[in-house]
């Protein structure tokens, strides 16, 4: 679920500290000393009215129940769906922002280079939070260890989704790999022309990088010996996921026309003319939702690996981030806290907004734990906390994560219509992050 962004260019002071700023998005590195500083916790004299801005359907109803709870500190939220980061970026400009933003995972490193958080360390409920989430969602927000900026909120996991009538009808066996995931669309394709496999949707960068996370292609990496940010994105990794998905476009196998959540994809589906679904978990109430005549026909199964790695990988999810100039730190943390780890709150983000929730508590849920109609009673959610477990720990988003993904977007759009490859597109995204890098002063080179 991508966003198009408005990026704002840095002062110089700020530019500066983007470049001290060793670990803005890295799993694994050590805190730079000095990188931040944690405002105060003091709690407010009396009632307190916060902002929460988000893009969750249903997220009104969640803050509904919030405030019925407790009178004295009330939320208001606002769903900022059509512009998500375009809206958030005027409001920093404009001094506006809310105490609490919705803030992808990718999002964060470049948000963080624009000064746009508030570290919330110096209240012990955050610090205190984060046993209660996945270990490899913590690390993304609280950058290597050097404060509390976001909590995580949710995640996807990402697997497969398969028309299962269409495999019988068919002949098509469940594939557990790439290799047979191919064959099988080789074989749908030549029974029938007009139905393909799945589609490859060339504008969208997350979607792509979540494959890219599943085979270990680490696209960045810090050093600590030499202070710099190590980009490879064109690694031999990325290009075999490249290469593979190039061949099933070049076959026709899959279609590239489609955008994803879009009338047209629904459209596609509804008239059977695609076989399986790539997607991450909160994409189960889209099907739920979209194709309500196709219930009992979808099964949820692991993504096809390579070879016989169980490795998989993530496709979006995201954090609410506790946004500068906030007045109200300490309510912030008890709101934050409450909305991503109550057992309430989190059934209710999960049946109204599909959100798979970050906190290890999710997997306890009544809801995420009997099976779903829509999905033939089968226990979906098995299928996404398996692969939550296998999930890289490791991987690391980039400073300017959005100037690069926009790059590669523009390039796979440029090799789905013929001109130039999906191998090429990585090259183009390689070279935006060192140029992006550079021009921001933050040292970066090629290779490991």
């Amino acid at each position: 679920m991508s966003t198009t962004a408005t990026r704002i260019r840095l002062g110089g002071a700020v530019v500066a500290a983007a470049a001290s700023l060793a670990v803005l998005a890295a799993c694994s590195s050590p805190a730079p000393s000095g990188s931040s500083s944690a405002a105060s916790c003091e709690p407010a004299k009396g009632k307190v009215t916060l902002q929460y801005w988000n893009t969750v359907p249903g997220m009104d109803q969640v803050v509904a129940l919030w405030n019925k709870e407790n009178p004295n500190i009330q939320v208001e939220t606002k769903n900022i769906s059509n512009d998500q980061y375009g809206t958030i970026g005027n409001a920093l400009k404009a001094g506006t922002a809310p105490e609490l933003a919705q803030v992808g995972y990718d999002e964060l490193p470049d948000l963080r280079s624009q000064d746009a958080f508030v570290d919330a360390s110096a209240c012990s409920a955050a610090t205190a939070a984060k046993s209660k989430f996945v270990p490899w969602t913590w690390s993304q927000t609280s950058f290597g260890g050097t404060g509390v900026f976001a909590f995580p909120q949710d995640t996807g996991p990402m697997a497969l989704y398969v028309r299962s009538d269409i495999f019988k009808q068919y002949g098509l066996a469940i594939p557990t790999t790439w290799d047979e995931y191919a064959a099988d669309a080789q074989k749908l394709h030549a029974a029938d022309p007009s139905l393909t496999m799945t589609f490859f949707d060339p504008n969208n960068a997350e979607w792509f990088n979540g494959l890219l996370w599943q085979n270990s292609a680490e696209m960045y990496s810090y050093s600590d010996s030499d202070n710099k940010w190590h980009v490879t994105v064109e690694s031999d990794q990325s290009k075999q996921v490249a290469d593979y998905w190039q061949k099933l476009i070049d076959s026709k196998e899959v279609r590239t026309d489609l955008a994803n959540g879009s009338t047209q994809m629904y459209a596609a589906y509804q008239k059977d003319q695609i076989a399986s679904y790539v997607g991450a978990a909160w994409g189960y109430s889209m099907f739920r939702d979209n194709l309500p005549s196709q219930s009992g026909k979808w099964t949820i199964v692991p993504m096809p690996t390579w070879g016989t790695s169980a490795a998989s990988g993530d496709w979006g999810g995201s954090s609410v981030a506790f946004m500068k100039g906030s007045q109200h730190l300490y309510e912030s943390v008890e709101f934050n806290t409450w909305l991503n780890t109550d057992p309430d709150a989190l059934a209710l983000e999960n049946s109204l907004g599909g959100l798979y929730p970050a906190a290890t508590a999710g997997a306890q849920l009544p809801a995420l734990a009997k099976g779903v109609p829509y999905y033939n009673n089968e226990k979906i959610f098995d299928v996404f906390a398996e692969s939550s477990k296998n999930i890289d720990t490791s991987f690391t988003w980039g400073p300017t994560q959005k100037t690069v993904n926009l790059s590669l977007q523009d390039a796979m759009a440029k090799a789905a219509a013929g001109d130039g490859t999906l191998s090429d597109a990585l090259s183009t995204a390689q070279a935006t992050a060192l140029k992006s890098m550079k021009d921001l002063a933050i040292p970066a080179e090629a290779g490991k």
